[in-house]
């Protein structure tokens, strides 16, 4: 172990040395262990330090990604069992890689029949000690616990229910029987178990235990009780032990009740010998709170500004004021971005998360019912003041007592403008003192303070990355995870400052390019992303294609410029993508009420436009923005693989790598030829593993700053003056603007080689800048390293 870094909390514990660059792949039942093992010795050749596995635990059977969680005692059979996973941790050793485990705190599986904690509990009831493993609003209904699995009402399926083997079966579905109930007619049967079998739909307005977003199939844990704790992390914390797992990634960490306290008792539990980190989502310039026990997040706050910083934000405008002039959409229907968030936030949270904020409503009535000081407070008041204010949340979700950075003095003032009546407006300031935890401490306050906080992250969640995201698409490469479409382009300065603030704070933090849930793969990203240098030339590709029949304009954008960043038209690929975007989207059609005409409409356009006609070879000028896409492409990864923190490359992605949405990235890993991306790789990734304390130091990040009339396109930087990324952003622009010329950076003082091949060396200091135009005379990117002077 190694000192805090500078910066650092003191609560955190010491830095487990940490990986030199991590390799995710994604298992599952065609992909187990065992092939994952024999994929071993091609990526420890990449120069990675450690594979990173999707999770690993008990899943349902034919899960293709893990996260439904239903044993978290044994490892997932499918994959080859606990011997399977101690196999290719031995293998991984023996070619010098440790593990990183996906590991699933926030939910399971709500499938009883496979899930043996839910099972225990719907057969037992209050009573069982599987009880207090789950959120159930027992006030809500008849106090039991409502199943929306019914294909249809209840009447209507009533006869295909059977009684056998001592649970009551439907459709491949199986339930638990209250021990004594199972003679008795069917309608006193199902009365009398601890469960409400119900029709799927009636999981927006009635269900009364936690889940995951709005996914009703998985159902939230309740890890902040430390015997829930301890039973859903033995096995976890037993091949820690052992040596099996040496880092662990933390999934959806906002839908916990206290992360922080999640993260202490796992770093407890682990003897902190775990590097961890969190998928915690930030938005805008939020940071990660000081004191979690990790080493930073899984990257997505990097890919924000990896992507940002290669796009031009003029141009950005620009195709903003196009969308808006092509699609005609209102500005709260996709017009603007902040408008056009803030209505998807209302929609979600007033019908997709109904019974969240019911719940909410009901514990608020319940405290003011119970304090003098508090009573009188109408229900309606009290519900209409829970949905304004979750709604005005501008992060994911509060932490910790009075964090006003989550419910600012402006949000408070905007939601009581929702009301007529100002005296009612009161109900206001009751559930922000409740939520963030101004209140009271008792058991109805701490829940209410947790619940508020799960459900704002899943309203963040689904309003803006799975609603809004789909609605605004003038550049669709912004539209990721921790991204703002509203403000695409980070600039150099504000890169390097973001990085300068890692390399002090968190210089062992998570770094991603492409992920299991980007929406667009890095390269497709870069495809779209070059748009904002030419938004004038994107006009005229979309004028040349205005015969294509599309349902309306903006499938017809969306379409078009996805096919454009995709690179090649693939009908079946591209469907499946148009499609989901037209769900999530909401306007049209949707995943519970499908507008079936639409969405053959869309099918059809997809087969007759985007899934046939190549458009980035539809024209000279669409050819001729080829080499500014692949200089996106190398830049963004070189910068990656050497920018602070931990590199994490997705299974695929060492060479040219095309996906879109889920589950069209989420296929197998596939061992291919290497191009240039994977030569790239490998001399990043060697300079890492045979210089880790340059990397990995704390405040080892410099901003090298480029000289002349074109030094806005050079975005470089040094690692503790032994190593310097300079790469090339924005070449169109660039190229319109007569190219490099005299523009001239300067080195760190010493002799520099070009660590990605040939045998050209510079000289750093004042006295000798290099000039740009020799710099980048072979390729867009260049990585230096500095020549040793021997001892």
């Amino acid at each position: 172990m190694t000192s805090l870094p500078a910066g650092s909390a003191p609560g955190r514990p010491a830095r487990p040395v940490p990986p030199t660059a991590t390799y995710r792949l994604q298992l599952r039942p065609e992909f187990p262990f065992a092939a994952a093992e024999r994929a071993v010795p091609h990526l420890a050749g990449l120069g990675i330090s450690h594979l990173h596995l999707s999770p690993v635990l008990e899943a349902v059977p034919g899960s293709a990604h893990g996260y439904d969680v239903t044993d978290h005692r044994s490892v997932r059979a499918e994959l080859g069992g606990e011997p399977g996973l101690r196999a290719l941790a031995a293998t991984a050793r023996a070619h010098g890689l440790g593990l990183v485990v996906d590991l699933v705190p926030n939910h399971m599986a709500a499938s009883p029949r496979h899930n043996h904690a839910l099972r225990a509990l719907l057969r037992d009831g209050p009573d069982s000690p599987y009880a207090r493993w789950f959120d159930v609003d027992r006030s809500a209904g008849d106090g039991r616990v409502l199943l929306p699995v019914l294909p249809a009402r209840l009447p209507e399926v009533r006869d295909r229910l059977r009684v056998s083997g001592g649970a009551l079966r439907l459709d491949g579905q199986e339930f638990p029987l209250r021990p004594g109930t199972e003679g008795l007619p069917l309608d006193a049967l199902l009365d009398a178990q601890w469960y409400r079998l119900a029709w799927w739909r009636l999981a927006r307005t009635e269900l009364n235990y936690r889940r995951f977003f709005t996914v009703s199939e998985l159902i939230g844990v309740r890890v902040e009780d430390p015997e829930v704790f301890a039973a859903t992390h033995a096995k976890i914390v037993e091949l820690v032990g052992d040596g099996v797992v040496a880092g662990l990634r933390i999934d959806h960490p906002d839908g916990l009740a206290d992360p922080q306290g999640y993260l202490e008792a796992l770093a407890a539990a682990t003897g902190g010998r775990c590097w961890t980190v969190v998928e915690k989502i930030l938005t805008g310039a939020e940071r990660l709170p000081a004191a979690w026990p990790v080493a930073g997040t899984t990257g997505y706050d990097a890919l924000h500004r990896l992507d940002g910083v290669f796009t031009d934000r003029a141009g950005a405008g620009e195709l903003a004021d196009l969308y808006r002039e092509f699609t005609a959409w209102p500005e709260d229907g996709g017009g603007r971005w902040g408008p056009t968030a803030r209505r998807a936030a209302h929609e979600v949270a007033g019908h997709d998360l109904a019974a969240e904020t019911a719940v909410l409503t009901r514990t608020a009535e319940r405290i003011c019912a119970a304090d003098p000081a508090l009573r009188d407070h109408a229900p309606w008041a009290l519900r209409t003041a829970v949905h304004e204010l979750l709604v005005r949340v501008p992060v994911y979700r509060p932490y910790r007592t009075g964090d006003e950075e989550a419910l600012p003095p402006a949000a408070v003032r905007a939601a009581k403008a929702a009301f007529t009546v100002p005296e009612e407006a009161t109900a206001v300031d009751v559930v922000r003192d409740l939520a963030l935890g101004l209140l009271g401490d008792g058991p109805e306050h701490r829940a209410f303070r947790a619940r508020f906080a799960q459900t704002s992250s899943a309203l963040r969640a689904k309003s803006s990355e799975d609603t809004a995201f789909y609605r605004y698409a003038p550049l669709l490469s912004a539209n990721e995870v921790g991204g703002d479409p509203g403000r695409p382009a980070v600039s150099p300065d504000e890169f390097h400052t973001y990085c300068l603030r890692i390399s002090r704070d968190w210089p062992d933090t998570g770094t991603v390019l492409s992920t299991h849930d980007t929406k667009r793969s890095a390269e497709v990203r870069a495809g779209i992303a070059v748009l904002s240098q030419c938004p004038r030339a994107w006009a005229e590709l979309l004028s040349g294609v205005a015969g294509v029949p599309a349902p309306d304009p903006h499938v017809a954008w969306t379409g078009w410029q996805t096919a454009f960043g995709f690179g090649a038209p693939d009908r079946d690929r591209l469907a499946p993508a148009l499609l989901k975007a037209v769900r999530e989207a909401g306007l049209r059609t949707g995943w519970t009420e499908p507008d079936a005409e639409y969405e053959r409409a869309v099918d059809a356009f997809v087969a007759a436009g985007p899934g046939r006609v190549p458009l980035r070879g539809a024209s000279d000028a669409a050819l001729a923005l080829e080499p500014h896409i692949q200089a996106h492409v190398l830049g963004a990864l070189l910068v990656q693989l050497t920018m602070p923190g931990v590199p994490e490359l997705y299974q695929n992605t060492e060479r040219a790598y095309r996906a879109l949405v889920d589950p069209d990235n989420r296929g197998l890993f596939e061992p291919g030829p290497d191009d240039d991306r994977t030569a790239l790789v490998r001399a990043a990734l060697r300079l890492r593993r045979e210089r880790p304390a340059v990397f990995s130091a704390v405040g080892s990040y410099a901003p090298l700053t480029a000289e002349g009339p074109a030094a806005r396109h050079c975005l470089a930087f040094a690692r503790s003056g032994r190593v310097v990324t300079a790469v090339t952003r924005l070449p169109l622009r660039l190229a319109e603007a007569g190219g490099w010329q005299d523009t001239g950076l300067t080195l760190p003082p010493g002799r520099w080689t070009d660590a990605l091949g040939g045998v050209r060396e510079f000289t750093g200091g004042p006295a000798t800048p290099v000039k740009l135009a020799q710099l980048f005379g072979q390729r867009p990117v260049a990585l230096l390293a500095r020549l040793e002077t021997p001892s």
